[in-house]
């Protein structure tokens, strides 16, 4: 899964020598927490964030007057409260990858740039979100089985097999990543609805001839 298919493309950017004030009213007017600062060219200089004008304004309990206090947060630049140097991610870079440098770095964001370090978009935790909801298929509804078998090549298709011959219709697979020292692993497979009996059925075949950790139904109210 590559950044370009699930990052912003219509990212807001400003440059390094606006105020804090228009950097905060940017985030305001469109509901962003965080936008990318860049040069004449367009090019990656650094990344604000709500946080950043968070920690550079006032306190509450400033005895600074109305006229002073608009003078000094005119007077703070971007430049001077900014992340120079953000971590960024290519467009034609994995998703995944992007999920780990922000997990790792406790980042909510990445500026997206292309090879001549332009900012061509952004990408956030809820985009990584957005992919978790889109490949799993829950929207749509459906049951969640989850079985646990061996890592040997080929184990998964005896189930594969089973479910088709009990006309279960797939709509995701998924697995959780093991070390090549272990023999089992845990395997999430998300089918269609089917009536009643028929999926009960299912179930009770399923439990006798594989290791079944749980069935999940996850019902959800709204379509993306």
């Amino acid at each position: 899964m590559l950044v370009a298919n699930w990052m912003t493309k219509d990212v807001k950017t400003i440059s390094p020598d606006r105020s804090m004030m228009k950097a905060s009213k940017v985030m305001k007017d469109k509901s962003i927490s965080r936008v990318p600062v860049v040069d004449e060219e367009g090019k990656i200089v650094g990344i604000i964030s709500d946080r950043d004008i968070k920690d550079a304004s006032p306190s509450k309990a400033t005895t600074l007057d109305m006229h002073e206090l608009y003078y000094l947060l005119s007077e703070i630049k971007i430049q001077d409260i900014m992340t120079k140097k953000p971590m960024t991610i290519r467009s034609d870079e994995t998703v995944e990858k992007a999920a780990v440098l922000m997990l790792e770095g406790n980042f909510g964001g990445l500026p997206v740039i292309d090879e001549n370090d332009k900012v061509v978009g952004i990408i956030t935790d809820t985009d990584i979100f957005k992919v978790l909801v889109e490949i799993s298929g829950v929207y749509e509804g459906g049951s969640q089985v989850c079985l646990q078998v061996s890592t040997e090549a080929g184990s998964l298709a005896p189930v594969l097999d089973y479910l088709k011959a009990n006309n279960a219709r797939i709509m995701n697979i998924m697995t959780r990543n093991v070390s090549e020292s272990e023999s089992i692993k845990d395997v999430y497979i998300r089918i269609r609805e089917m009536e009643k009996p028929e999926f009960k059925r299912l179930q009770q075949g399923m439990a006798e001839k594989f290791q079944v950790q749980y069935w999940a139904k996850d019902p959800v109210h709204t379509v993306l």
